[in-house]
């Protein structure tokens, strides 16, 4: 071997090592997979051209080292990592590798010979393995791949996914299962509603929440696995193939997911993998590719393993959504409860189907610990995929651009900004416009207060032509007070005086979210009024009563205090109630247990959308609830029935996309609640 490729390989061998630290371990990549993989493509050609593997090279390796604060825990079975195809002749060239070895094992066993290779399709999940270990039926440790042989300990952790069972019926002897920990876009959605600090992609949530030293953290993220091995059986296996072994997992009321293709030619599998790549942006949930697996077992043990890799699978990689784009500014945005964020302007670049034209970063912390503080002007990594948002991983050169300096005073109103943790607030609630209209047009929306005819133009104009600063000015306008107002008659007036009166009955946690209380969603909000029954009660609670609550964490309970302690607040609600609001909490209309069993929502997610007849959306909500149904506020392949009424819209589209069943008729409704 040359002087200069030892040293080629010496420099990429580091590289690579530092980016598999700060991937593996820290959860702070600052290449793209892409990028990475060019790197890593590198090292493998030259060490097929020299012969030579340097000790510590990655492709010796599976992953990172183990985090500090866990303990190790020394995995029955080796974890062992995949190799890869990205086209159809890497494919193609794995297959005739494993014909070749199938009919030679069939030449020296011609008495026991293997049968014609035949595949299982699976998706390649983006989330964070999980290796559970099973005593006699009884979860005794979960922990992370880590190198493949020893990893971290986080049953702990593990058990906050409501998913993994506690205990199987399976009880003879020793199990390790294996699977992905991952969290759904729709959940990564919902919690950036009202997340103090967003979360920018699944997998980094997913990795970030089982490696919190904290639990508490962890059941906050609402995590989700999906299970997919058994690695290790100390009895005789009960099973001989993948599909069987899939179903003994189902079996053992694991989540298996429910995509698993078996396929009898290599031709097959690469057609569905054509489709899939077509596909992938409809999931839930993140993959970034599939993987190939030979289904009979005895097929796999006389196949055998590399140093690195069993012969038997093979990862199929999608091509990579990620892209260079040059930031070309940082603004900082203001939110409702005043906190500023910043949002990275860049070039626009076509990624993953769409046009992105600008991406959320945290805060300044996000900022340094991206390289970006001297990046206005640079190129930089961002990467689109299945996120909820596009995010930005780092910079792609060294090059020094301008300085994103964070603000001082907030961009709207001029006021002197405050630091809270990690994060900058304008503290100018009452003087802020764009917190005053944000603030106010909330409080109105359907979900929350449902005052009809009110948007945010009107908050607007309420705040500049009769100064409305606070969700209970509006129990004090008179009609004489709208009437004259640009684009008020004595109608609207009216219609809007009498919403706002209308509005004074609406329940209690629709009156607790209309608040806009930081980092809750609906689902908080009535878990809460369900659970005190009172608001006096809710803004009384400490936040030691809080935490102990289903799915409030630290950040939530602490949240929820400091709200109602604020006298602004306070002072807020004293008025509304002495206007006559009274958010009171209903109860549920009572359905027999006959009823209820009977009832084809039973079990069910239904979402609503458009306007019924006679009942309105809340009404309707309830009716499911009583009858067992859970009502969600987004469609995905998880939703059983919509119910669209007039004037229904992307809801109903995306339903009719997805096969979702729909009902557009009242009278089918009633009848299937059996109201007629």
């Amino acid at each position: 071997m040359t002087a200069t490729a030892k040293e080629q390989m010496r420099r990429l061998v580091d590289e690579l090592n530092h980016h598999n630290y700060l991937y593996y371990t820290l959860d702070r990549p600052e290449l793209s997979d892409a990028e990475y993989d060019k790197l890593y493509d590198r090292l493998t050609a030259l060490e097929r051209e020299t012969g030579e593997v340097l000790p510590d090279s990655p492709t010796l390796r599976v992953g990172g080292g183990i985090l500090k604060g866990f303990e190790p825990h020394r995995h029955l079975a080796r974890l062992w990592s995949l190799d890869k195809a990205q086209t159809k002749d890497d494919l193609l060239a794995w297959h005739t590798r494993v014909q070749k070895l199938v009919n030679d094992y069939n030449e020296k066993n011609p008495d026991a010979p293997l049968p014609a290779p035949s595949f299982v399709l699976e998706l390649k999940f983006d989330g964070l393995t999980l290796n559970l270990t099973y005593d006699g039926g009884e979860l005794v440790q979960a922990s992370t791949r880590g190198n493949g042989t020893v990893g971290e300990g986080i049953l702990a952790q593990v058990r906050t996914i409501r998913s993994v069972p506690a205990s199987i019926p399976y009880k003879n002897g020793v199990l390790e299962i294996q699977g992905e920990g991952f969290m759904y876009l729709s959940v990564l959605q919902k919690y950036n509603e009202t997340a103090a600090e967003p979360l920018k992609n699944a997998r980094n949530a997913a990795a970030g929440a089982l490696r919190n030293l904290n639990p508490a953290v962890t059941a906050e993220r609402k995590l989700d696995a999906f299970f997919y091995n058994v690695g290790y059986t100390s009895e005789d296996r009960p099973f001989s193939t993948h599909v069987e072994m899939l179903e003994f997992l189902r079996a053992n009321r694991f989540k298996v997911n429910p995509y698993a293709r078996h396929f009898d030619s290599i031709e097959a599998v690469h057609d569905e993998l054509t489709r899939l790549a077509g596909t992938r942006r409809e999931l839930d949930f993140l993959i970034d590719g599939a993987v190939v697996k030979v289904n009979d077992l005895r097929t796999r043990e006389a196949l055998g393993y590399t140093d690195k890799f069993p012969r038997w699978a093979v990862a199929f990689k999608f091509e990579a959504e990620e892209t260079t784009t040059v930031l070309n500014d940082v603004v900082w945005n203001l939110g409702r409860t005043g906190k500023l964020t910043p949002l990275a302007l860049v070039e626009p670049v076509d990624i993953a189907g769409v046009t992105v034209s600008n991406c959320t970063l945290n805060n300044m912390d996000d900022i340094e610990r991206k390289g970006l503080r001297y990046g206005i002007g640079t190129e930089i990594y961002i990467r689109r995929a299945n996120d909820v948002i596009p995010e930005i991983l780092g910079k792609a050169s060294e090059e020094v651009g301008r300085e994103v300096v964070a603000p001082t005073v907030c961009p709207a109103c001029g006021h002197e900004v405050e630091q809270r943790g990690a994060h900058l607030f304008c503290p100018n609630k009452l003087g802020c416009k764009p917190q005053i209209v944000a603030r106010v047009s909330h409080f109105a929306t359907r979900d929350a207060m449902d005052i009809e005819t009110f948007s945010e133009k009107t908050a607007e104009q309420l705040l500049e032509e009769r100064d409305v600063k606070d969700p209970a000015d509006l129990y004090y306008l008179t009609k004489e007070d709208l009437v004259g107002l640009t684009r008020f008659g004595e109608k609207k007036a009216q219609k809007l005086i009498e919403a706002i009166d209308k509005s004074k009955t609406r329940d209690l946690a629709s009156f607790l979210f209309a608040l806009g209380i930081p980092n809750t969603g609906k689902t908080t909000t009535k878990m809460l009024a369900d659970h005190y029954r009172s608001l006096e009660a809710i803004m009384k609670a400490t936040p030691e009563e809080l935490v102990g609550l289903p799915d409030v964490g630290g950040i939530v309970a602490d949240s929820i205090h400091t709200f109602f302690a604020d006298d602004l607040v306070q002072e807020s609600v004293a008025r509304m109630l002495a206007a006559g609001v009274n958010p009171h909490v209903e109860e549920a209309p009572a359905v027999d247990a006959e009823t209820l069993a009977d009832s084809p929502f039973f079990g069910k997610t239904v979402v609503l959308t458009g306007t019924l007849p006679t009942m309105t959306r809340d009404e309707a909500a309830k009716l499911l609830e009583a009858r067992g149904a859970k009502v969600a506020g987004s469609v995905s392949k998880k939703t059983d029935f919509v119910i669209a009424g007039e004037s229904a819209g992307s809801k109903l589209t995306k339903a009719q996309e997805l096969g979702v069943a729909i009902i557009d008729d009242e009278a089918t409704l009633r009848g299937m609640l059996g109201i007629e």
